[in-house]
């Protein structure tokens, strides 16, 4: 390039740049100033282009496009355009090498800002998302911001002291030292930090959601950096370790679609053949006539100790709870009032005493037993 406008140079204006450095200087600086001025021409031109494309789209991307162009320094640029006019004076060498040297740490530095700023950007766009859905995850969503700008903010660091002639060989392996020690030191907490950023990525359950760990149950109201927090259903607050949590079997109801229901029912042994036929479709009709509810099955199962036992199986299209409870005390209303109409009566514990009068004349006597007392009596002749 320096050759060609040399020649350019001398062709149109009949300048020998190759024995008058002066005028080498001068054409270095007018070529340094038009780089920076096109360069900065060019940048706002892109930037404009864009602010009225993104106008009228509706995705996002053109503005972190956007936002990342208004990162771009004025002083690199300059650099840029110094280097540029750097090509037709001739630098010592040690002036060439720090000169470079300066563009490729500015241009580290630089692209450390657009990576900071996509990155910012995005995570910006999944908090936004994430206070509408769960906002429990905006806390996590914050930590993993902080950890990919120090991350990212050591990698420009150790590039540029690379660049620079330092040996970073030693400096990484002191960090992998420390960073291990400190890692020891504090296993517990990063521990539940990787488990909270886990729970945001696998999203085992959300804010909102009903869950069961162990015997433990409630309403998930926060997921933080070192424990979630969980209403249970007799008020109090219950906290967890992120990490303990991830380890335990829990259950989410807030991710149930529909609910499986199995009810049982006894009859008493005097009850017809033919109304024990019936039973199955009376169950059957009392199901199928709620709405939200998938009827399955339902059949005499077998002989109880004091009852003949029927089994029904239905799903209730939906996880609401409540709603499942208002659907069962529908169909065991509409089951009751079936089995009244048909004159069948439902089983409950009974025992048959067996006596003997003073003369040895067997009585049958059958009486209820006391289903809260939970004793039994035995009477024998004397």
């Amino acid at each position: 390039m320096k050759a060609w406008l040399t020649e350019f140079f001398n062709s149109t204006f009949q300048i020998d740049l190759s024995d008058r450095p002066v005028e080498m200087w001068l054409i270095a600086i007018a070529v340094a100033f038009a780089v920076f001025s096109l360069l900065k021409l060019a940048l706002g031109l892109v930037s404009r282009r864009l602010e009225r494309l993104s106008a009228r789209t509706q995705t996002r991307i053109d503005d972190g496009v956007i936002r990342v162009l208004r990162k771009t320094r004025w002083w690199m640029l300059l650099l840029l355009a110094v280097n540029a006019g750097a090509l037709f004076v001739d630098l010592p060498g040690s002036g060439r090498t720090v000169l470079q040297n300066t563009l490729v740490v500015a241009g580290l530095i630089q692209a450390g800002l657009w990576a900071s700023t996509a990155l910012q950007f995005y995570l910006g766009l999944q908090r936004e998302k994430q206070i509408r859905d769960n906002p429990g995850s905006v806390t996590a969503l914050n930590a993993v911001g902080i950890l990919g700008s120090v991350l990212l903010w050591l990698a420009v660091l150790l590039l540029a002291l690379d660049n620079l002639g330092v040996d970073v060989t030693a400096l990484i392996a002191g960090l992998g030292v420390g960073g291990i020690a400190v890692a020891l030191a504090v296993q517990n907490v990063l521990g539940d930090l990787l488990a909270s950023l886990s729970i945001l990525t696998d999203k085992p359950f959300e804010v909102g959601d009903f869950i069961q760990v162990d015997d433990l149950s409630g309403s998930v109201e926060k997921v933080g950096l070192k424990t979630t927090r969980v209403r249970s259903l007799s008020g109090e607050q219950l906290v967890f370790s992120n990490s303990d949590l991830l380890a335990s079997r829990l259950r989410n109801y807030g991710r149930m679609y529909q609910r499986r229901v199995q009810v049982q029912i006894g009859v008493t042994y005097d009850t017809p053949r033919d109304k024990l036929e019936a039973i199955p479709g009376m169950i059957r009709e009392a199901i199928s006539g709620q709405g939200q509810t998938r009827f399955e099955r339902a059949h005499f199962t077998g002989f109880g100790d004091f009852s003949l036992n029927f089994e029904s199986v239905y799903y209730v299209q939906s996880g609401d709870y409540t709603l499942h409870m208002d659907i069962q005390q529908a169909i065991n209303l509409q089951i009751h009032k079936a089995f009244e109409e048909a004159g069948i009566d439902f089983a409950f514990p009974t025992q048959m005493l067996y006596l003997k009068n003073a003369d040895g004349t067997p009585l049958e006597v059958k009486t209820p037993a006391s289903a809260a007392a939970g004793t039994s009596s035995q009477v024998t002749a004397g």
